[in-house]
């Protein structure tokens, strides 16, 4: 399986390095990252910089594509290379996803016109604009589209797409390897359990 994950000025990096970890460590597995333009790219943070081993060009039909979210996702929204070669990718996958706001990029292909999907809560309402019906869950199964929430949820989504693509069994293994065993000293992880007030603080740090 060929999992290729493209990069964009100010993509956030857990949504690619999450779900990288998960498939890289699966047997049978190859992920490439890819750019316009092979060649470096950074985070929307400004001090993690990754390098895209591939351009689009080069990966014209991967098994699974994973688009990541980030503060540059709307400044690429209408950006041809990186929009019309999701497009075109996902005519020959096997599974297209993205994680956080990832997913707007989808719905800029055209790829979510009626189908349930799910972003970042601070951007889920404008999945509607693209015709697709938002669903606040961490990670959504349309088809063989797969669409995850903000950031972390990229590791739900990929380890839920490792157990559809091979078996639960190798998903587990993996998830045992990376230790993946979420214990978070908070419950403020989710808008349903943070304490009030926190959404304006939360907000201030991702606009």
């Amino acid at each position: 399986m060929h999992a290729v994950i493209p990069l964009y000025p100010r993509f956030t990096a857990l949504d690619a390095v999450g779900p990288y970890t998960v498939l890289a460590f699966a047997p049978g597995w190859t992920v490439t990252f890819a750019a316009a333009q092979a060649g470096p790219v950074t985070d929307d943070r400004g001090s993690l910089t990754l390098a895209a081993t591939a351009s689009f060009a080069d990966v014209p039909a991967p098994d699974v594509i994973v688009v990541p979210g980030g503060l540059g996702t709307l400044d690429v929204m209408e950006d041809e290379a990186l929009v019309g070669w999701i497009r075109r990718a996902h005519e020959h996958t096997r599974w297209t996803t993205s994680v956080c706001s990832g997913s707007l990029l989808l719905g800029a292909a055209g790829l979510l016109a009626g189908a349930k999907a799910t972003t970042h809560w601070a951007v889920l309402d404008f999945l509607a604009n693209s015709g697709a019906v938002p669903v606040s869950e961490r990670v959504v199964e349309h088809g063989k589209i797969v669409t995850a929430a903000g950031v972390s949820a990229g590791i739900d989504m990929a380890l839920t797409l490792l157990a559809r693509a091979a078996d639960p069994v190798t998903a587990q293994s993996v998830q045992l390897a990376i230790e993946y065993d979420p214990q978070p000293p908070f419950t403020s992880g989710s808008l349903k359990t943070a304490p009030e007030g926190l959404a304006e603080r939360a907000l201030a740090l991702i606009t």
